[in-house]
């Protein structure tokens, strides 16, 4: 079983080499990969920090952590592999002893591939889209009970789609004549909502993307998983971060950015009177995202809108 689950959740290490330069990875280290997957990049940071480095791994699908305990299994106990949320990892990984972490956020191959999971509007399947299957809430749930004017709101900012009233307005309309329980349908009914014009993508991609944040809660696992990861890290650790669209990328850039500053603001707006001094907490490793090179995205098209920034703890 544990062979079939990693053939099944085979995944492509996005960006390996510039992670591996990244985070450094050394005989003795300590390592967290918060988005496990198929266990590419860890498997890549283990056998880098051999003999004695050690990696916790996490994910909340479970698909993923059978694949990764099986493709990982020769490492022993110089891994330790959990199902849970990275945003938990102060749960089991002591405060300020990790070398490097690594988040690779958003949806993987593997989930994108298997119709059932509900992730790709490319392919029909049940409106799904759980990162962890146990969990209650799925799509067909947003999409079928939320208010038009929450899938309105969702739509608009977690996918930036400037046809958000009219296609919550669609999705509404339908569902009142049946439940939408498919990907297809969902993508037929955005389709037709949108305003004629060239689309580079499917129409409904952005759609897609705004309903898989909000099952997922994608956003807040973020907030508090940066967070959690400063505090677990010991001076001189690194923070990896990939991300795959703007809202995330912006996420992590204002998260950087306040960490390297020398003082602290109150409140919501930044007043130069007001602000109070301090030692930065963080140091941006290079100021600029990094992205794949064109050999990468040719052999992997998914790697495409890839960035990676590189924080460090002072």
């Amino acid at each position: 079983l544990k062979v079939c689950m990693e053939a099944i959740f085979h995944h492509v290490p996005v960006l390996a080499a510039e992670v591996m330069e990244a985070l450094r990875p050394a005989s003795g280290g300590r390592y967290l990969d918060g988005t496990l997957g198929g266990g590419g990049h860890a498997k890549m940071i283990l056998k880098a920090s051999s003999p004695d480095g050690k990696l916790w791994g996490t994910d909340r699908d479970e698909s993923a952590i059978a694949a990764a305990s099986s493709r990982l299994a020769a490492f022993g106990d110089r891994v330790e592999i959990t199902n849970d949320s990275y945003s938990n990892a102060a749960g089991w990984v002591a405060a300020g002893t990790l070398d490097g972490v690594l988040l690779d956020l958003g949806v993987s191959s593997p989930q994108l591939d298997h119709a059932n999971r509900g992730f790709s509007v490319q392919t029909d399947g049940p409106l799904d889209m759980r990162m962890d299957q146990t969990q209650a809430l799925t799509a067909a749930e947003v999409v079928n009970t939320w208010s038009e004017a929450e899938l309105a709101a969702i739509i608009w900012k977690y996918g930036g789609d400037r046809d958000s009233r009219r296609i919550a307005r669609a999705i509404a309309q339908a569902r009142a004549e049946a439940s939408l329980e498919t990907t297809g349908h969902l993508a037929e009914v955005v389709a037709g909502a949108k305003r004629r014009g060239r689309h580079k993508k499917h129409p409904a991609v952005q759609v897609f993307q705004a309903v898989r944040i909000a099952v997922n809660n994608e956003l807040d696992e973020l907030t508090r998983g940066l967070e959690g990861a400063f505090g677990l890290l010991k001076p001189g650790g690194r923070l990896a971060v990939i991300t795959f669209h703007s809202l995330e990328d912006r996420m992590v850039k204002e998260f950087g950015n306040e960490h390297a500053r020398d003082y602290d603001v109150s409140g919501e707006v930044d007043v130069p009177m007001l602000r109070v001094d301090r030692e930065p907490r963080m140091r941006w490793v290079s100021r600029k995202s990094i992205r794949p090179a064109d050999a990468e995205v040719e052999a992997n098209p998914r790697a495409r809108s890839a960035q990676l920034r590189v924080l460090e703890k002072v």
